[in-house]
């Protein structure tokens, strides 16, 4: 996003965090990153609560913060750590990171010199996506090449089967260099304001056009978290020291997609109508989950877990969820004030003409 915009954004979390009560006690946080789409929202947070924070990160993306903020220029995929050494902080929080020599980069400068370490993983760390229930102690995915620490940014994005792969690499290397410290947060998908996948915005988009609206099996589950909701909790873990495992998915209760679109239509006025189809249609249309219908997977087979991981533990350490319509509402809003080229075309969903061609497709076969 251009500098414009986040001061957009800014103007919309300056006016909630009004209502932020201080932490405790102050921290000095270290954020390694900052500037992408989860960190401003835990800095704004953050200095909301009274702490102090440093940003490391290669300072592309200039911010104006809403209180003092540290910066430190270096670039982790070139080893430059320089301007971290010899300092101490009390939290160290490791925005998405997929590249364990990274982590064991960062390991190697703040071993010693942070009290607690918090890595932001994924579910996709897990092993497999096929049981219901799962909790933090199923097992992780293995890395299979000839040496994880030659994996980059830059391969992954050929080769996003590796993804699991290297999140669960890097939670290992968290738990190397910050034994008994560190703290690992699996989120799923993680939507609101500021993404720019589109893989939430397609429907808050898609519905306020209004008429019908192509839909997967309405009974399939559904499972995401807000941006804010997970940055909010991630300070409050710090100031917590809550260290282990914890799956950040959301909301505290069982979500289908019928009961997903229908809180998404809640949000607005439009007169959308859902189609829900099956599976199998969807696949004989050529149209995929996740990519073409965000958000969705099959809840049967393979994936019939995907959606479906218990967070009791999170819930305990004091997650919390806004309602699916105000997510909605605030990203389809925050939409809305990107450049009219931008929002021409979805990066992720359903052309129009698809849609419609399916839809088509599915009436003439119901007669």
């Amino acid at each position: 996003m251009t500098r414009r915009h986040w001061i957009k954004l800014g103007a919309a979390f300056s006016a909630s965090a009004m209502a932020v009560e201080p932490a405790s006690r102050s921290l000095r946080i270290l954020v390694l990153g900052g500037t992408g789409f989860i960190g401003p929202h835990q800095v704004r947070y953050a200095l909301s609560r009274g702490h102090r924070l440093t940003l490391f990160n290669r300072g592309r993306r200039p911010i104006d913060w809403p209180g003092e903020v540290e910066e430190l220029i270096g670039d982790r995929e070139k080893g430059e750590l320089a301007s971290l050494a010899n300092r101490e902080w009390d939290v160290c929080i490791d925005n998405p990171t997929s590249a364990p020599f990274w982590v064991r980069d960062v390991g190697r400068v703040l071993a010693g010199r942070v009290k607690h370490y918090i890595y932001i993983s994924s579910i996709s760390a897990y092993a497999a996506t096929d049981r219901p229930g799962m909790t933090e102690d199923a097992p992780l995915a293995k890395y299979a090449g000839p040496d994880v620490m030659l994996e980059t940014h830059a391969t992954l994005q050929e080769n996003m089967a590796l993804y699991g792969p290297l999140k669960a690499a890097c939670e290992v290397e968290a738990e190397k260099w910050f034994p008994g410290i560190a703290t690992i947060v699996r989120p799923p998908l993680i939507v609101g304001p500021g993404d720019e996948t589109d893989r939430f915005t397609y429907w808050p988009v898609r519905v306020a056009k209004g008429g019908e609206v192509l839909a997967p099996p309405a009974d399939d589950p559904v499972q995401f978290i807000d941006v804010r909701d997970l940055c909010e909790w991630t300070i409050r873990l710090a100031e917590q020291r809550a260290f282990g495992a914890f799956n950040a998915t959301g909301p505290d209760y069982d979500l289908t997609v019928s009961a997903f679109l229908h809180g998404v239509r809640a949000s607005g006025t439009a007169p959308a109508k859902f189609v829900f189809v099956g599976s199998d249609f969807l696949k004989s249309q050529g149209i995929r989950p996740w990519s073409d219908l965000p958000g969705w997977v099959p809840g049967q087979g393979e994936t019939a877990g995907f959606a479906r991981i218990r967070n009791d533990r999170a819930l305990a350490a004091g997650l919390t969820f806004r309602p699916l319509a105000v997510t909605a509402a605030d990203t389809l809003a925050w939409f809305q004030t990107l450049p009219a080229e931008r929002r021409a075309k979805l990066r992720t969903g359903l052309a129009p003409d698809r849609e419609t061609a399916a839809l088509k497709a599915w009436h003439e076969a119901k007669g």
